[in-house]
């Protein structure tokens, strides 16, 4: 019999506030993280300028300065997010068995900062100049592996690179370990720092960025019939999950229990998702089963969700396609309208926050949602709503045709 996984942990760091409660304060009065960037990022010659800064974060406040200082700043977010969300835990790790203590983190692209500031080192003052510490700062598994090192935990350690579903994917395997019985608890989520001139120019010549500079906290507008692309944005997401027994033991808090897991890939190209939604929707219906649910039971999804053309037309046909005439039912919105997308991070601040909206039964709303599109024809939840949920869906797609989906659900509905 497989192990019940439950959330009692939740360590966000957003646009928007960082920390749970200054996080959930901000989602509910519907504010903005996205303005222009360019007090922070040389934007010289590149026809983008907005983004979703952390503006509200110093590493010191988490980390000893001598360890940040060679720290990627997305390491730095990981450990303040696993910081906040062991405290939001209550979870003594002295009196947990660290071996089965494991950490599963994502990221989409791994540290970038430390890799352009070497680069350009390189190519400026020589090979000798290069940071010592520029291999294991910048690569992807550093985030999880200083995770392990700072608390100790010698369970399962790993990272998890799928782009924007990063994140998700990092969260559902975690789970999947702490059914097995291999593990008791996890950290999992995602993180990611890469609001840099080159990741700039890179989505910009896609043509996959909004460039509407003029209106930053109107740029970010999934299903929107005028959105233009989506919003970049940094931060990180980590989530403690353990087993219920476990959680039991030590009478924590429980947000939700994590009952489904879905994952699947397009296999058809690797920017543009697949026009029917076919991944995408088999995510959403292997989630369903492996919770042992139907598409009846289902109450919130919170949206991938991105603003851009492509995807949320996409989004909207996976959602039919995996849950039928009940589409028309769930309400449904998009937290990257407010904080823009955290690509590899996205999943794990997505997830924080659909706990939260079970926790507290509200849905916040997808911001300048304005002009019906007849391509998104779902309801994306325009005005905060006021809703009891017992089963929520967690959705991120990734470049590469890669899909992900998480189910949660009240302890009451499980039980």
């Amino acid at each position: 019999m497989l192990n019940r996984v439950v959330i009692t942990g939740l360590g966000p760091i957003t646009p928007i506030g960082v920390g749970r409660d200054a996080f959930w304060e901000a989602l509910c009065a519907g504010r903005s993280g996205i303005r222009n960037v360019e007090d922070v990022v040389d934007l010289a010659g590149i026809d983008v300028k907005i983004g979703g800064p952390v503006d509200a974060f110093d590493p010191l406040d988490y980390v000893e300065a001598k360890k940040a200082r060679r720290l990627d700043r997305s390491t730095q977010f990981a450990l303040a997010a696993t910081r906040l969300a062991l405290q939001d835990a209550a979870i003594d790790l002295s009196s947990c068995d660290l071996e089965r203590f494991g950490v599963v983190t994502g990221t989409g692209i791994g540290g970038m900062e430390t890799f352009t500031e070497n680069l350009i080192t390189l190519l400026e003052k020589g090979p000798r100049r290069v940071n010592p510490f520029f291999v294991p700062s910048m690569m992807p598994n550093a985030i999880s592996g200083e995770i392990s090192i700072e608390h100790g935990m010698k369970g399962p350690n790993f990272g998890v690179v799928s782009a924007c579903a990063s994140g998700t994917h990092a969260i559902g395997l975690a789970a999947k370990l702490i059914q097995s019985g291999d593990l008791d608890c996890a950290i999992a989520g995602g993180a990611e720092a890469v609001l840099l001139p080159i990741t700039y120019a890179g989505f910009a010549r896609m043509g996959a960025v909004s460039k509407r500079n003029d209106a930053p906290q109107r740029a970010s507008r999934p299903f929107d019939k005028n959105r233009d692309g989506f919003v970049m944005g940094e931060g990180a997401g980590l989530l403690v999950l353990e087993s219920y027994e476990h959680a039991r033991a030590r009478g924590a808090r429980i947000y939700a229990s994590l009952d489904g897991f879905g994952m699947s890939a397009d296999a058809s190209h690797i920017t543009s998702p697949v026009e029917t939604g076919e991944g995408a929707a088999q995510a959403m219906a292997m989630a369903l089963r492996s919770a042992g649910l139907t598409s009846a039971d289902v109450d919130y999804i919170n949206a991938h969700g991105t603003s851009t053309p492509p995807n949320d037309r996409v989004e909207t046909n996976a959602i039919k396609l995996a849950l039928g005439e009940r589409a028309r039912q769930i309400k449904i919105s998009s937290t990257k309208s407010q904080i823009g997308h955290l690509l590899g991070a996205a999943g794990g601040v997505e997830a924080i926050a659909t706990v939260l909206s079970m926790t507290h039964g509200i849905i916040p709303a997808t911001l300048n949602l304005e002009t019906a599109d007849p391509d998104c024809d779902l309801d994306y939840t325009p005005v905060t709503a006021k809703q009891a949920i017992r089963v929520a869906l967690s959705n991120s797609f990734g470049f590469g045709g890669q899909n992900a989906c998480l189910l949660f659900q009240t302890l009451q509905q499980r039980d």
